[in-house]
């Protein structure tokens, strides 16, 4: 039995990298009489219950040279009945297939983990100090390892012993694994360490580099403090990919290749400006979530839901602030900011959802809804992400308009008020209240909990931003959300739009159309609905649809929208009326 100077020891070795399986060696110095240890069926900042426990098997106990039997007690907890004078030893593996920031991956090329995912919770002990062990695999010996815990002893490619206070901070820090690029910078006095696996020939990593720190930069001026000491993030990049999860001091990034800089390009593409706003969120996690967050998680339960309202603040604000901060740090200009907010905006109002539910609601429902989406989640649910990140617009311009302070005051001051931790939404009111001297309970109310529409066309008027609606896109103007290959394949049917009128559904595939007028009428081969236009004359507001629903062919009368306003949900196009006042807002 190996020995250990801490009370909580794991041995991680990269076991069988065809076989995609970890081997975890887990020592407890002075176990108690029964023993129970646990892996946690979720990661914080991915409010699903994930049954992480599903990958683990073959666990074995050990005394010295005695086998001790396991006992499981539920999905993803066990015990064990030992002596309380003697080291417990548990050796178990685990299979890593999934490719994402989540979970955990292993082969020839790459290894990943979080420790939700491989770790197994010591009850009793988890404010004990814990110890990683990362053994190099001989099979890969040229892999280098990157990771936010603190190295204790390690060889020149990072492998080796890393420390964790606790058990929160063990499994907040993800492991990153294999023959990656490198980089590093400072970003007010901070060290930070870019790595990037998968990245082509291509890759042009000091821009990566450049950008990042500006981003950095701003955000830690934005908040006036870097709670970290040093900064480590991990972006995987795959053929077609995107996400991210916040730690403390880290995050795991994933995006496709197309959207990384690329040497001898100036212009940014708007894949990479979509990564740069993916840094910027997750970094901004870093201050907002990770450390001021929602009383409910304070501390976090790994053993089932944490359910919050506030999810509309902790992801709705930081997606305001993401692309917000992008201007700030000048990688995007004005024009280019006003384009995000159009997606944004246009997200929120195509989804016949935000009439039905709140976004606090919807924070709560995460567990069940947002992780979970179907064919009706359109028409049922809204994004917390989205609607959220319009909430926080709608306040900041508010308290601009009003001329007492602004959002970005507000969330430095609760994070004084909060001290970087729980926080609720009466903090936020409160906070309102000391700045405005006015009660902002009634905003809150109807923008929070309600489900009537934001004020955004009059406030960003009040800001140099006029709102227009725009012609709808061929879907949006029938009420649908598709996939166009060789047909049009109907995804989601939008709530009182012409296609639900029409009687067509999730799942059909649309083949073609037939037009009226005619003993025998014209039909036409659809594979993309732009071509309606080209196949109807103008002035034509009844076709037929035939469409394919379970192998049967069927034909079904469906109306097309007579006018812009006919569309079930407003397209709008955003553009600059006053640049002075945009510049304010954007306080360039």
């Amino acid at each position: 039995m190996p020995h250990t100077t801490a009370p909580v020891h794991y041995r991680v070795q990269l076991h069988d990298l065809h076989a995609h399986l970890y081997r975890i060696t887990l020592t407890i110095a002075q176990p108690s009489a029964q023993q129970r240890v646990s892996l946690p069926v979720w990661i914080p900042g991915s409010y699903l219950v994930r049954e992480f426990a599903k990958n683990l098997h073959g666990l074995h106990a050990s005394q010295g040279e005695k086998s001790i039997a396991v006992q499981q007690l539920s999905k993803h907890q066990w015990q064990v009945a030992c002596q309380t004078e003697h080291p417990l030893e548990l050796t178990y593996e685990v299979s890593a297939y999934d490719t994402s920031v989540r979970t955990a991956w292993l082969d020839q090329r790459r290894g990943f983990f979080n420790g939700t995912s491989l770790l197994l919770r010591v009850h009793g002990q988890e404010a004990q100090a814990h110890r990683l062990q990362i053994q190099p695999c001989a099979q890969v010996p040229h892999w280098q390892l990157a990771t936010g815990l603190t190295a204790i002893a390690v060889d020149e490619q990072s492998f080796g012993t890393y420390a964790a206070d606790n058990y929160d901070e063990l499994v907040d820090c993800p492991v990153e694994m294999g023959d990656f690029w490198s980089g590093t910078f400072t970003a007010c006095g901070v060290p930070h360490r870019l790595v990037v696996a998968g990245a082509p020939a291509s890759f042009d990593g000091q821009r990566l580099l450049q950008d990042t720190q500006k981003i950095c930069e701003a955000e830690i001026n934005f908040w006036g403090v870097a709670p970290h000491s040093r900064y480590v993030f991990m972006l995987n990049v795959t053929h077609d990919g995107y996400g991210g999860l916040e730690h403390c001091n880290s995050t795991a990034l994933i995006c496709s290749r197309p959207d990384l800089p690329r040497i001898g390009t100036e212009k940014a593409s708007d894949g990479y400006i979509q990564l740069l706003g993916l840094i910027s969120h997750e970094y901004f996690h870093t201050w907002n979530v990770k450390r001021l967050r929602p009383a409910e998680l304070v501390p976090y339960n790994y053993d089932q839901e944490n359910y919050t309202q506030l999810l509309w603040f902790f992801e709705g604000f930081t997606s305001y602030y993401d692309d917000l901060l992008l201007r700030r740090a000048g990688l995007i200009d004005s024009t280019a900011y006003l384009k995000l907010i159009t997606k944004t905006l246009n997200q929120v109002q195509q989804t016949p959802g935000r009439q039905v539910q709140s976004v606090a609601q919807s924070s709560f429902d995460a567990w069940v809804k947002y992780y979970r989406q179907d064919e009706n989640t359109a028409n049922a649910t809204v994004s917390y992400y989205t609607k959220g990140a319009l909430v926080a617009m709608c306040l900041d311009l508010k308290l601009r308009q009003e001329g007492s302070t602004t959002l970005d005051d507000t969330m430095r001051a609760l994070w004084q008020r909060c001290q970087g931790g729980a926080m609720t939404e009466a903090d936020v009111l409160a906070v309102l209240q000391e700045q405005t001297g006015r009660s902002w309970h009634e905003e809150l109310q109807e923008w929070v909990h309600g489900t009537q529409e934001l004020p955004l066309q009059a406030l960003l008027s009040s800001h140099g931003v006029r709102a227009d609606i725009d012609k709808p896109a061929p879907a949006q103007a029938l009420g649908l959300r598709v996939q166009e290959t060789h047909s049009v394949i109907i995804k989601q049917v939008l709530r009182g739009g012409l296609a639900e009128q029409a009687g067509m559904m999730a799942g059909d595939e649309w083949y073609g159309i037939e037009l009226p007028g005619a003993e025998a009428p014209p039909a036409w081969r659809l594979t993309k609905l732009e071509e309606l236009d080209m196949y109807t004359a103008r002035g034509t507001l009844h076709i037929t649809a035939l469409v394919a629903r379970d192998r049967q062919l069927l034909r079904l009368p469906l109306s097309l929208p007579a006018a812009v306003t006919d569309a079930p949900a407003s397209n709008f196009q955003l553009s600059i009326t006053d640049a002075a006042a945009l510049d304010r807002w954007l306080a360039l």
